[in-house]
């Protein structure tokens, strides 16, 4: 096992093809050590390379709506009036603190990702 930082997308790269081969190695093999480490290692070198920045509120909300098999009449019980809620999937209305506060605790949406600029 010859592992070494991933610095370069040519790295990354046979990383992540050593990675395809070792993968299903059962835990506490050589093989499966390897494949920790590269997961490891590969998920560092995608962190700083390629970001994945959070949704914006409203795509959260829509994501979390669609998880939950909601529709606008069952979010207007959660923050309030249905006409509320089309005014913010609309953007005519910001999301009150309140309502982040409820959206966070019924939909278990985070706080960040409800307080970000839409």
């Amino acid at each position: 096992m010859k592992i070494k930082v991933i610095k370069t997308e040519e790295d990354y790269q046979k990383a992540l093809k050593r990675l395809e081969v070792i993968f299903d190695s059962a835990p506490d093999t050589p093989e499966g050590d390897e494949a920790e480490l590269l997961s490891i290692l590969i998920e560092k070198y995608e962190d700083e390379h390629y970001p994945i920045d959070a949704p914006d509120p409203l795509e959260a909300i829509r994501f979390r709506m669609e998880q939950l098999d909601m529709d606008k009449k069952d979010l207007a019980r959660v923050i309030g009036y249905k006409s509320r809620v089309s005014e913010i999937f609309s953007k005519k209305r910001k999301l009150t603190l309140k309502m982040i506060r409820q959206l966070h605790q019924k939909l278990n949406i985070p706080y960040e990702t409800l307080m970000q600029e839409y």
